[in-house]
């Protein structure tokens, strides 16, 4: 049966003229008297078929809750509301009006008695939930692109914005697909034909707004509905007190072949507090609906209402039928149903032609809009969204970080290119050759020093200068090295994070190379000559002794030879012979005792230039790149803490 009788769209007819048929008139006749009132063919429903505010009336049969209306469409001088409301304004339904208006614009839509309404409050999770996203936005904004923060971004944003305006009050959006019949049900919620109806499509051009109480044009402004598109419903106290704080709003449809429709539906469904979709048996499995708006708001099911309307038009069974098929591609689709007491989606079937089911849907919305958590529900099944979509973003694939042996490879890796080995090989040989002119025979250290005069005389290697191939090979080997470290090192980060840290591998390496020639200049060898150990002092009496005796030996036989001392070859052979095996046997023994300390001493310059080879890269590559990996760990925290817990996180 329908709730009202139709009305002229955008002028209004003459008096003897009956109104044009459309869907929502079909069962009605209107008497086409010159003066008499339009008579539904059936009694109306004392719910939601009252007496229609719009309809004409007599003077004499005029109901004593709408007096006579100055705008009476046999008046020509009365004005309409606007083309897009298919019925007029009276004089109870303008005062409301202006009332909300002179509020909104007095009191920046504070509610009764000026007193502003108390802003949506979030629980403690939600609040740290949010905390956690703002903070993760924040330590990403260097790290992330722009668009993949971008609707993290606009959740905090919207949920700042939403918790500003009123908790008492619940936006609820009635979308559809065209022909559905979601401005024949958002009329029969509100009891008076407020959204306009009919067979040209698209019927409804803009968004149209309807609250059942005072104080939400904060949450109306924040939509960008117009006051000349916002209405009040039918002056029930029963249905005021019923649906008190929800403010209803009636989508163009989304499949509108207006461009500026569909973006509107899109604007106004990121914003709204819940959805109800209205749905036909022609459409219900309408591959646009599924794909773009169902299935990515899957996680929404405890704010989404799934109204499968015109079931008078399907015969006997059909109907539970058809409803189970929508079931079936709801769960399909992901969304939860709201069964057997578990959270989730409220799925019903209704007819809004004949008023079937409405008063169920009604009162499920009067529950709904009661318990007044819808807003802070569908805020965090944003950021529910959010984070699913962030997880690449932060989700590792495995264990992340740099082990030990990752860092001792690199630091063997720059070692070998600094020439650490070569280095204390060059170090032994220096402290034995040091060993060698101390502790040898004056003769041999004479022949020596011949032969190295152009050395320098501190005991260190001469600098010799490197070739232009062992400089590019060098320079090869440290590249590889920054390579493979931040190749280990990224091994599994999400992309942006593997991004960073190896281009923090590669501002380190920058000057790397030309540092560790500087190191190995600096750290090779330290000045001065080798120490010496306690018994080179000894040795080298010795060989003196050696010497001596050698020269004691050779002046004695030299004496003998010029007649000056008596003739005895033995002893002055002797003492010659003594010093010449002894000199050199001593040499030996030193050289063995020196081997030692020598290679003691070795392994110690190849040890520091080791340690200072890994301190270069420690500084220049590593530390940025543990840096980096540092801060992802913190976000990653900040991301769990988003997330409702962390299982399943990498």
């Amino acid at each position: 049966m329908p709730l009202l009788p139709p009305r002229p769209a955008f002028a209004p007819l003459p008096a003897f003229a009956p109104p044009p048929a459309s869907r929502a008139s079909a069962d009605t006749e209107a008497a086409p008297g010159p003066r008499g009132p339009a008579k539904p063919s059936r009694p109306a429903e004392s719910s939601g078929s009252a007496k229609s505010l719009g309809s004409p009336v007599s003077p004499g049969t005029q109901d004593s809750r709408h007096p006579q209306d100055p705008q009476d469409p046999q008046d020509s001088s009365g004005p309409w509301d606007d083309g897009l409301i298919a019925r007029r304004v009276t004089e109870a339904t303008a005062a409301a009006l202006a009332a909300e208006r002179a509020s909104a614009l007095d009191s920046g839509g504070r509610g009764p008695g000026g007193q502003t309404p108390a802003p949506l409050a979030y629980d403690g999770r939600l609040r740290s939930r949010l905390d956690a996203l703002r903070e993760l936005v924040g330590l990403s904004r260097t790290r992330v692109d722009s668009p993949t923060l971008a609707e993290a971004g606009r959740v905090l944003d919207e949920a700042a914005a939403r918790r500003k305006l009123s908790g008492r009050h619940t936006v609820v959006a009635i979308a559809g697909a065209t022909g559905s019949g979601k401005s024949q049900l958002f009329n029969a919620l509100a009891g008076v034909a407020i959204s306009e109806t009919g067979v040209r499509r698209p019927t409804t051009a803009a968004p149209i707004a309807c609250s059942w109480s005072d104080g939400a044009a904060g949450l109306i402004d924040r939509l960008g509905i117009p006051g000349r598109l916002r209405r009040r419903p039918l002056q029930s106290p029963e249905a005021e007190a019923q649906l008190r704080g929800l403010v209803l709003v009636d989508l163009p449809d989304h499949d509108s072949a207006a461009v500026e429709h569909r973006k509107q539906v899109d604007r106004i469904l990121k914003l709204v507090d819940a959805v109800i979709w209205v749905v036909d048996p022609e459409k219900y499995a309408d591959a646009v609906l599924h794909e773009r708006y169902l299935r990515p708001m899957a996680g929404h099911a405890e704010v989404t209402f799934v109204v499968l309307n015109q079931v008078d038009r399907l015969p006997g069974e059909a109907a539970h039928q058809v409803l189970d098929d929508l079931r079936r591609l709801l769960d399909e689709d992901g969304i939860a149903l709201g069964e057997y007491g578990e959270p989730g989606a409220t799925v019903l079937a209704l007819s809004a032609l004949t008023g079937d089911g409405v008063g169920e849907l009604r009162e499920a919305l009067g529950q709904f809009v009661a318990e007044r958590g819808a807003a802070a529900r569908r805020v965090s099944a944003d950021v529910d969204a959010a984070a699913a979509e962030l997880r690449p973003v932060y989700a590792a694939g495995r264990r992340i970080g740099l082990s030990e042996e990752a860092r001792e490879e690199f630091a063997a890796r720059l070692a070998d290119a600094v020439g650490a080995t070569a280095a204390g090989e060059a170090a032994e040989r220096a402290w034995l050759r040091n060993a060698n002119r101390a502790c040898g025979t004056p003769w041999l250290r004479l022949w020596r020093w011949y032969q190295c005069r152009g050395e320098s005389s501190t005991g260190r290697i001469p600098v010799r200068a490197a070739q232009p191939d062992e400089e590019a090979t060098a320079r090869q080997s440290v590249e590889q090295a920054v390579r493979t470290v931040s190749d280990r090192a990224s091994a599994g980060l999400p992309t942006p994070w593997a991004q960073a840290v190896r281009e923090a591998a590669v501002r380190g390496s920058e000057g790397l190379s030309e540092a560790l020639d500087e190191l190995a200049a600096r750290a090779g060898l330290p000045p001065g000559r080798p120490p010496r150990p306690g018994w080179w002092p000894a040795a080298v009496l010795v060989q003196a002794a050696m010497t001596l005796l050698q020269v004691v030996g050779g002046l004695w036989l030299a004496g003998q030879i010029v007649g000056v001392m008596a003739p005895n070859l033995g002893v002055p052979v002797l003492l010659m012979v003594c010093g010449i095996v002894g000199g050199p046997l001593v040499e030996w023994g030193c050289r063995m005792a020196a081997r030692g300390p020598a290679r003691r001493y070795g392994q110690e310059a190849e040890r520091r230039l080791r340690e200072a080879a890994a301190g270069c890269g420690r500084a220049r590559v590593l530390d940025p790149v543990a840096s980096e990996l540092l801060r992802y760990r913190e976000v990653r925290e900040q991301y769990v803490r988003v997330v409702r817990s962390g299982a399943g996180m990498g």
